[in-house]
């Protein structure tokens, strides 16, 4: 409720006037059933035309200011709600960014997705709903009761039995319905997480013949949700009827406590009337605060999720040290004879598992030296790579960049040093240059086409029409495996990075596409002296580095 409260102080004036508006409309509202009794009773009692045309006109007025007022809400109230919304979504967002992937790995991709999407979606209607009704409803309602003691004292105690049974059917399915709809929630999770393994793994789905047992994976998970959301539904299925019986029974009692009284005069019939429609009206006002309670119900469960998400603080400490570029040259000489990359008896054993991916890793990179890491599936490779950008800490030892501890370092400093280059490279929608810029936020044309010419990528990058400009579509799918792989190699060459981490690098191309790659990485350390960490299956790629490190089950 904080996290909502937080985003709501920037809509303090639409949040009062949204309420103040529909209270306004409600006012109004409570008027036209006295009209209607002055009709009844005057104008049609004594055939009184002129006096009937006048009270029409008066119901036509209170309808159009009833009308502006409620158009006025809804739009203080949709703004208020659509800023809260996308407010919470920015900030969600900024949070998950600061995530390491030991918190991504742990929440989980789909479940982010809800959060992000279906979760906020609710909440943002909820606080709509809220706005507009929270206090309309009530208001209705014991406006109603108290124009009705108005109108005829003993007629009105009909309202003081039936608005407390009303309340206690409304809020005790509400109490019993509020931990239900946190399971359906889950349970959606659950739908959604089979279905994004589905589709991601489809071709290996095929593969093994698996549709069929996925198939009914998914209908179980959907099953279970489909079986919750009908049990909650039974439940709050129930408000309704409930209140159409005890309204119902309330209208039948005022209309025989009416009779009684307009028989003996104390009663006129437009007053009966007026106190059957302040009845009906507090039958419509409840059924919309029933739906704004299972509304709210929900908006409350996906709140308390998506601020479950905002509690969980990333693990790793931000250090303060800067990557020192440009140095004296006894700074230069003295780095030299430090090693670019030290691993110090480290262990890695990543959260929520109780296997060690890593145990007791000791070895150097020194400046301009090639790496060549080989081991086989699960051997802890890319466990290793990924504790030089600092994408995981080591649980036990210590990793040291230049002589210092990796966790002195800024992150996004240390970063900027450090070239990634992955066996699927990821690329995303937009142009070749929005893509190189990734690797370099301000870069030059000419930088960009320097990083291009060293990952050979020039060659083809000149033959695409608007050449930088060309747009890439989601994934590069318009684009073949090794042209994807050499643009990002340019990606990450953009900002001449110390260090450049290449793991699997060739493992999804052919031959002869994987020799031009081998070939670039030569060339980078031959030519710009670039110290090069290389992950690979293959021993005969391995053996072109300046020293092999075998790597299995974790150790060296």
């Amino acid at each position: 409720m904080k996290t909502l409260l937080a985003y709501l102080k920037g809509y303090k004036k639409e949040s009062i006037l949204a309420p103040l508006f529909k209270m306004l409309e409600a006012s109004f509202e409570l008027f036209v059933p006295l009209v209607m009794a002055a009709i009844i009773d005057v104008g049609i009692a004594n055939q009184d035309k002129p006096y009937i045309v006048k009270m029409c006109f008066v119901l036509i007025a209170l309808g159009i200011i009833g009308l502006v007022c409620s158009i006025t809400a809804q739009y203080f109230a949709a703004k208020a709600a659509t800023g809260v919304g996308t407010g919470i979504r920015h900030g969600l967002f900024e949070h998950i960014q600061k995530f390491t992937f030991t918190e991504m790995d742990q929440l989980g991709t789909s479940t982010l997705i809800t959060r992000m999407t279906s979760d906020i979606n609710q909440i943002q209607s909820g606080v709509n709903l809220v706005l507009r009704l929270f206090l309309r409803s009530p208001f209705i309602v014991f406006g109603a009761m108290i124009m009705a003691f108005t109108v005829d004292v003993k007629a009105a105690l009909v309202f003081v039995v039936t608005i407390p049974l009303l309340s206690l059917i409304v809020f005790g399915i509400m109490l019993v319905t509020m931990p239900m709809y946190k399971k359906v929630q889950a349970d959606l999770d659950q739908v959604l997480l089979a279905t994004r393994e589905n589709l991601t793994g489809a071709r290996v789905i095929r593969a093994f013949n698996k549709e069929e047992d996925e198939t009914k994976r998914f209908e179980n998970a959907n099953q279970i949700l489909t079986d919750a959301q009908k049990y909650v539904g039974r439940i709050s299925g129930m408000m309704n009827p409930l209140t159409y019986i005890i309204v119902n029974g309330a209208i039948i009692a005022l209309i025989y406590v009416g009779a009684v009284r307009v028989d003996i005069g104390d009663l006129t019939q437009g007053q009966v009337v007026a106190l059957i429609n302040y009845m009906s009206q507090i039958l419509v006002e409840l059924v919309k605060l029933a739906n704004l309670i299972i509304s709210v119900t929900k908006a409350a469960a996906c709140l308390n999720r998506v601020e479950s998400v905002l509690a969980v603080k990333p693990d790793m400490n931000e250090g303060d040290v800067r990557w020192k570029s440009n140095s004296s040259e006894a700074d230069r000489d003295l780095k030299n004879k430090i090693p670019v990359v030290e691993f110090s008896h480290v262990s890695l054993t990543y959260k929520g598992t109780s296997d060690t991916s890593l145990s007791d890793i000791n070895f150097c990179a020194e400046k301009g030296q090639t790496i060549g890491i080989i081991g086989g599936t699960g051997s802890g490779k890319s466990s290793l790579v990924n504790l030089i950008p600092r994408f995981y800490d080591a649980t036990d030892g210590t990793v040291k960049i230049n002589g210092r501890d990796i966790k002195e370092y800024q992150t996004e400093n240390l970063r900027e040093h450090i070239g990634v280059v992955l066996q699927k490279a990821v690329l995303f929608k937009g142009s070749i240059a929005d893509n190189l810029r990734w690797g370099k936020e301000d870069a030059t044309e000419q930088e960009m086409y320097e990083a291009l010419d060293i990952s050979q990528a020039r060659e083809f990058v000149d033959t695409k029409q608007g050449g930088l400009e060309f747009q890439i579509e989601q994934g590069g799918r318009n684009l073949s495996g090794g042209q994807k792989q050499r643009t990002a190699i340019a990606r990450a060459m953009a900002n001449d990075p110390s260090i450049i981490l290449a793991d699997e690098p060739t493992g999804a191309l052919d031959s002869e596409t994987s020799r031009k790659i081998m070939d670039i990485f030569h060339e980078l350390h031959k030519e710009q002296g670039k110290t090069i960490v290389l992950i690979t299956h293959s021993g005969e790629l391995a053996e072109e580095t300046d020293r092999v490190i075998r790597i299995s089950d974790g150790r060296i």
